[in-house]
């Protein structure tokens, strides 16, 4: 699994915790729905501040966030970082 796919799949498993729409969570982290989807596909990924957007409105700290990204051991290419 790589980076993106990894916290897509973190995201979208807090999000039904917290019982939010894509378009719940979009609204409240002041983001575009499509950026929800995006994300939890793997096909973008977020800034360190949207990190800690969607942290805030799930009720979690952006650290267990990257923890439980971190634990599924991403595959970290080279393009992630462009």
């Amino acid at each position: 699994m790589e980076l993106g796919q990894a916290f897509g799949s973190v995201l979208k498993s807090k999000r039904q915790a917290a019982g939010l729409t894509q378009e719940e969570l979009a609204f409240q982290a002041s983001l575009h729905t499509t950026s929800i989807s995006y994300f939890e596909r793997g096909l973008r990924q977020p800034t360190l501040h949207t990190v800690f957007l969607l942290s805030k409105v799930l009720d979690l700290k952006a650290s267990d966030m990257v923890g439980e990204v971190e634990d599924r051991k991403p595959v970290i290419l080279t393009s992630d970082f462009h």
